[in-house]
């Protein structure tokens, strides 16, 4: 399920040649290869602010907050470019997991994510000044784990490095070992959710 709709998410293309300048506000890697991906023509400018729980928010709050910040931040500094924040959290109910300071806390979140279903919340928004936008929108995933037991938490984790990945782990590194299924945008897992992300593009105008 996970490989089929990954296959699918990599044909879809968008002509980014309209807007002059994308700037992603974020170093994820794994938000880079989406958007080449897609055919995105975009240049890395990372927002340094750090990224606080706030008790008094939701999770898609937090997530919706947290891009709102990161965008605005590199906006005021290339106020003619189309800047991408985005934010992606790993919650069960309105307990957040996540990265992981060290691997026996990895290991802990792993345990208390397996056999159950959580969510993967993604909060992006597309900020330009000179043109006064300012689009906010999330993503939900349900992701579903696998009853996981000590030996396949250690061959996981023996396979992915765990420290840089909200909620210990990613979907796209042998994500197999440990997600029975997803309910949702398997991109949005990754960290963008690129259908939700290229219908709003498609709508903005130059």
């Amino acid at each position: 399920m996970i490989s089929n709709y990954k296959r699918k998410m990599r044909t879809k293309k968008v002509n980014s040649d309209m807007f002059p300048d994308i700037i992603l506000a974020s170093a994820s890697p794994r938000r880079e290869i989406l958007l080449n991906e897609a055919g995105i023509k975009f240049r890395v400018v990372p927002s340094s602010l750090n990224e606080p729980e706030h008790k008094h928010l939701t999770p898609k709050e937090q997530a919706l907050y947290h891009a709102f910040r990161k965008a605005n931040s590199i906006a005021k500094k290339f106020p003619d470019s189309l800047v991408i924040g985005a934010d992606t959290v790993v919650c069960l109910g309105t307990k957040l997991y996540g990265k992981p300071k060290t691997l026996r806390e990895a290991r802990e979140f792993l345990m208390e994510l397996s056999g159950k279903t959580h969510q993967v919340i993604t909060g992006v928004c597309l900020k330009c000044l000179k043109k006064k936008w300012n689009e906010l929108f999330s993503e939900t995933t349900e992701v579903d784990f696998y009853e996981l037991d000590d030996e396949t938490i250690n061959l996981y984790l023996s396979k992915v490095n765990p420290m840089d990945k909200a909620g210990a782990y990613g979907i796209q590194e042998n994500g197999e070992l440990i997600i029975k299924q997803i309910c949702g945008s398997y991109s949005n897992v990754v960290g963008l959710p690129m259908e939700k992300l290229l219908e709003k593009l498609s709508k903005l105008k130059p």
